[in-house]
């Protein structure tokens, strides 16, 4: 099988990680999305943060009862700090038969040398779908420099412009202004139930 691999903090889950993940779906004949909650972001430490328990209630309504998806908690059950070379070495574990598609946005791949052991974690990845926005361009003569055989992991996934943000979400949610159809309805009643996102603190990123 093809998993694909989405990562992220959700906080909230919003259509636009809907969208994005039924598109890589698609375009790289995947067989299963699972979607992988960061706990403790790396590169979030410091920062506010939904607890984990209301973020993961919150992305099995997102996608309750779709096939393409799936929750994973290989990153939930185990202590931080959780590096992606990690999560991807545990999930090889998993599903040693399976071809493991890593999904990550433009400005990831970009940064990718910047990542904890970034020639590790490419091995891991059979391949590394990139969403590209359009009329996006990417340049990979740098970073097939730093990353040598990165060109032959990487594959495009064309993505339609969403101006959607989690951050966003909580911002508008904070002010008292309509954030409604940024989301599953059951994931913006859930909010509304739990009182998410009212305090300043919640609004940074």
């Amino acid at each position: 099988m093809r998993f694909g691999i989405f990562g992220g903090t959700f906080d909230p889950p919003h259509v636009g990680h809907l969208i994005l993940a039924m598109e890589a779906y698609d375009q790289l004949h995947l067989d299963k999305v699972l979607w992988i909650i960061a706990p403790n972001p790396p590169h979030k430490l410091g920062k506010p943060i939904t607890p984990i328990d209301q973020r993961i209630a919150m992305v099995k309504t997102a996608i309750d009862g779709d096939e393409m998806f799936a929750l994973s908690r290989v990153d939930i059950d185990r202590p931080g700090p959780h590096y992606v070379l990690d999560t991807m070495l545990i999930l090889h574990d998993h599903y040693p038969d399976d071809s493991l598609v890593f999904i990550m946005g433009g400005d990831s791949l970009r940064d990718l040398p910047n990542w904890h052991e970034p020639m590790k974690f490419i091995d891991q990845c059979s391949e590394i779908g990139v969403m590209r926005r359009p009329g996006e361009k990417f340049d990979l003569s740098q970073l097939k420099k730093d990353l040598p055989g990165i060109e032959k992991k990487v594959s495009f996934i064309e993505a339609p412009l969403l101006e959607i943000s989690s951050n966003k979400i909580r911002a508008l949610a904070y002010q008292k202004k309509p954030f409604r159809y940024y989301l599953p309805v059951g994931v913006y009643n859930q909010i509304m139930e739990m009182g998410l996102y009212t305090t300043e603190e919640a609004m940074k990123e």
